[in-house]
């Protein structure tokens, strides 16, 4: 799958282990680079649902310099949006108990932007998940910040953990979007790239 690939390096630019286990998933090969310190910042004006594609953008052109020929770049952002509130990645403790009482019994989006660029050319497109939360009591969700500690995770939860067990009642998308790296998607925008 995917031969058309063969020619390029492909570069997952992510430390997070769930996006390196999803693109695994594929059976490409691909080898994981980052760079510290790239600005997450985005403009005020920009909707909620564009924003994870903005970072994602953002993220790539840091790399536009050091890239080679022969590589093929992949970057991806993840928000989840709840009103009007776009939630990355929470502070400590005390923030990721706010984002999940937050999201608690409501429906909120989680949007993945992703980046593929190559000298040659760059490609950017935004998934949307609609998942709907059960109301979480106090002990539920003081349980899940202190044994999962999900610091590293927008909106303050996996979807594959304990919480996504007992919090998630429905999804309207893809679920690999909740985690991460809407790979679906991800694999039809690779069969394009000649």
């Amino acid at each position: 799958m995917l031969e058309q690939l063969k020619d390029y390096r492909i570069i997952l630019a992510s430390n997070s282990p769930r996006r390196k286990e999803l693109l695994a998933g594929l059976g490409i090969p691909f080898e994981v680079k980052t760079l510290p310190g790239i600005d997450e910042a985005y403009p005020d004006t920009l909707n909620p649902s564009e924003v994870a594609e903005y970072i994602s953008r953002e993220k790539a052109n840091a790399y536009a310099d050091r890239m080679e020929d022969d590589e093929l770049l992949i970057t991806a952002d993840t928000v989840v949006v709840s009103g009007d509130e776009i939630m990355g990645k929470p502070e400590n403790a005390a923030d990721a108990c706010r984002m999940l009482h937050r999201l608690s019994g409501t429906v909120h989006q989680v949007y993945t932007g992703v980046t593929l660029t190559t000298l040659n050319m760059q490609r950017s497109f935004t998934a949307a998940t609609d998942v709907r939360f059960a109301k979480l009591t106090d002990e539920e969700v003081n349980y899940y910040v202190e044994t999962f500690r999900p610091f590293d995770k927008a909106g303050a939860y996996g979807i594959q953990e304990w919480i996504g067990y007992v919090g998630v009642e429905s999804i309207h998308g893809s679920y690999f979007n909740v985690m991460g790296l809407p790979i679906q998607r991800l694999y039809q925008e690779l069969k394009k790239i000649k």
